[in-house]
C-alpha cells in the first residue's frame, strides 16, 4: 500500500467553499482502479491548510491510473484552483504500523 500526502494551502476565506468542492470531489477519487481511503484533515493552528491522506494499491494507481484519467480532469476543476501555492504531493510506503 502507498501512501499519497499533500498539504494544501486554500486561499483565505475559500475554505468553506474548498470543502464544499471536495465533497464532490472526494466521489471521483473513490471510484479510481487502486483507490484504498482517504482522509482530509483540517489544520488548528492555520485554518486555511489542510492534509490530504490518500491510501492506494500501488503508486501507479495514483499516478496513472487517476493522474492519467478523465476524471483526474474534473478533479482538477473542482480543487486546483482554491491552491496557493499549488500543493507538493509525496508518496510514502509503511514501514513499520500498529493498524
Amino acid at each position: 500500500m502507498i501512501l499519497e500526502v499533500a498539504i494544501l494551502n486554500v486561499k483565505h476565506n475559500e475554505e468553506i467553499k474548498f470543502e464544499m468542492a471536495f465533497l464532490k470531489a472526494q466521489q471521483i477519487i473513490m471510484n479510481i482502479n487502486g483507490y484504498i481511503s482517504h482522509q482530509l484533515q483540517r489544520c488548528i493552528e492555520r485554518p486555511n491548510r489542510y492534509i490530504l491522506l490518500v491510501n492506494w494499491n500501488t503508486l501507479e494507481s495514483h499516478t496513472i491510473d487517476f493522474r492519467l484519467s478523465d476524471e483526474y480532469d474534473e478533479w482538477r476543476k473542482l480543487l486546483h484552483h482554491f491552491y496557493e501555492p499549488f500543493p507538493e504531493v509525496e508518496h510514502y510506503k509503511s514501514i513499520f504500523s500498529n493498524v
